[in-house]
Order: structure tokens, then C-alpha cells, then sequence
């Protein structure tokens, strides 16, 4: 596969590509805090955080913990945790 200057992957690849082994810290939810208003799906630039029982969640074989999520919850449900390898 030839990619062209400056791309790391072809356009459209993530779901073959499993990122999350680049990630230092992750997000971990405290669902007990979490209201559901969805602030931190709507901000994932990976799109790898997704619902489950109207409280959410990320896919860690994507996410690669930018913090994003845990830095736009608007009640301080995420915590990013350094990630034990």
C-alpha cells in the first residue's frame, strides 16, 4: 500500500488499526458520577467512546488517551489513570 507524503495510514483505516497500545494514561469512568449528557462522546476525536446502560464507556483498543473527555465532563466523571503495561 503507497500512502502519499504526510499520511501515517490510508484515509479510513482505524477500525484495522487497534491504536490504543500508544496510550500513556487512560480515561477510567466513575459511572456513579456520570449523568449520561454524553460531553465526552461528543469530543472523542477517535469516536471510541460509546454508550452502554445510558452511561458510557471507551473502546481502549482505539482510544489513545488524549484527555479530552476527561477534561470536558462537566461534572468530573473521568479520571486519567497512567497506564499499567
Amino acid at each position: 500500500m503507497a500512502l502519499r507524503i504526510g499520511c501515517a495510514a490510508a484515509p479510513g483505516q482505524a477500525q484495522e488499526n487497534k491504536t490504543g497500545s500508544w496510550r500513556v494514561f487512560k480515561p477510567v469512568y466513575d459511572h456513579e458520577k456520570c449523568t449520561g449528557c454524553s460531553m465526552c462522546q461528543l469530543v472523542c476525536p477517535e469516536g471510541c467512546v460509546h454508550p452502554q446502560d445510558k452511561k458510557f464507556q471507551p473502546d481502549y483498543d482505539f482510544c489513545k488517551g488524549c484527555g479530552l473527555c476527561a477534561a470536558e465532563c462537566p461534572v468530573s466523571a473521568i479520571t486519567m489513570i497512567k497506564e499499567e503495561k
